[in-house]
Formats: C-alpha cells, structure tokens, sequence
C-alpha cells in the first residue's frame, strides 16, 4: 500500500499547476505517469452545455477509433437461425435467444456489447431495466439493432465505441492503452471528439463544448487546450 499511495502522489505533484494543455503535451504526461502492474485504459471525459433529461438535447452516437480501444470486446447476439450461424461466423461471443435472455435476467452479463436482429427486440425489450442502466441495450440508432450482425460484430470487435451523455451532460469513453503512441491516441482522441461534436443536439443552447479532460485509469485527469483537441491532426 506504501508504493501506491507514494505512486499517486508522485503523479500529483507531476499533475499538480497544469490545466488546459495541448493534446500531445498532455498525453505524453498522462502517458508517464500510468506506471500500474497492467496496461492502462486512457480515457477521455468532455463535459458537454446540455441537459440530456430534455429529448432535444440527448447527445448519442457511435465512432470508429482509427487506431482501435486495445480492448477485447466480448459481443452478445441475440438472433436465432441463420443470422446467429452469421453473428458465430463474424466472431460473436455469445448468441442466443430466449436461452441468453434468461441467462442475462439470471445476472450472468459477461459482455461489453449486445447486438440483436430486429425481430428478436420484442424479447430484448423485457431486459431493458438490466441492460439499460449498463448502456447495453440494443439501438438501431447507434447501429446495433439491424440484420448486418456480421458488420455489427466486426464494428464491435474493431475498435467501436458508442457515446452517451450521462446526467450531468458528461460523455466519457476510453479512448485506448497507455501503451499506444502518443500519435495514434491523439488521433483517436480527435476522432472521438469530432463525433461527439458532430453529435450536437438541436436543442443545445450557449457553448456546446465546455470541458475536455483525459486521464489514465488509475492516474489523475489533466484538462485539453479544446482547439489542439478538436484540430485535425
């Protein structure tokens, strides 16, 4: 316990009088002070001017990191005949019907991402208050209520990360490893960004983007200079 706690103090006082760096500036100094036994998940945080109780300012999407998350995505399909033999054959870790409804109902959720075939939601529908509050339920919105379970799966598997702004108008995700090249997280992270960006409700008022922080996942947070985070680079 002596090491950690003299860890994240170090990476305090590393942290400590910095806010609003450039991007790269910032992730070199997340990316030195992510020093756990395993590969840390860089994640990103925007705090976004909306209030998504309202419908006209929900900001939800979905957005294909360009160097993919370095996590493996365990995908759950609920279909039945040949478009679960398709979800098996794409990589799907688990396919099922009314089987993987009572499975899930029982408390056995060990997936990061539910795809179903639009005919199987009247059955899926029964979860929502289980698969909901976890950000799992199937969305034809966020491409992952559709018969393409093949390319739905192949989405999840490579390096698909869907986005949803959680009360207090915050939208966070991880954004890659540690272990990554600055380059390729700082491309990532751009690419989130802009999606979120994009994403922009039609009932957002005043300034839409207030705050953008990243952090690894046992590190602190450090706030992004918003231009060099919403540049092309």
């Amino acid at each position: 316990m002596a090491k950690i706690a003299k860890r994240k103090a170090a990476a305090r006082a590393a942290f400590e009088g910095k806010s609003n760096l450039p991007l790269e500036e910032a992730l070199t100094l997340v990316k030195a002070n992510a020093t756990a036994k395993f590969d840390e998940t860089v994640e990103i945080a925007m705090n976004l001017g909306v209030d998504p109780r309202h419908a006209d300012q929900m900001v939800r999407g979905v957005v294909t990191l360009p160097n993919g998350t370095g996590k493996d995505v365990r995908v759950a399909v609920f279909a039945r005949g040949p478009k679960a033999d398709e979800a098996k054959a794409a990589g799907a870790d688990i396919v099922g019907a009314e089987d993987l409804m009572e499975a899930i109902q029982g408390g056995k959720i060990d997936f990061d991402r539910c795809i179903a075939t639009p005919d199987m939601m009247p059955l899926v529908g029964r979860l929502g208050k289980i698969l909901g509050p976890r950000n799992l339920m199937p969305n034809p919105k966020v491409g992952t209520v559709t018969m393409d379970v093949a390319g739905a799966v192949g989405n999840a598997k490579g390096g698909e990360v869907q986005f949803k702004a959680e009360k207090a108008g915050v939208v966070h995700a991880g954004v890659g490893k540690a272990s990554f090249d600055t380059d390729k997280l700082a491309q990532n992270i751009r690419a989130f960004v802009d999606a979120v960006n994009r994403a922009k409700p039609s009932g957002a008022k005043g300034t839409y983007l207030k705050k953008v922080s990243i952090s690894s996942t046992m590190g602190p947070g450090v706030s992004l200079d918003l231009a060099s985070a919403t540049a092309q680079g």
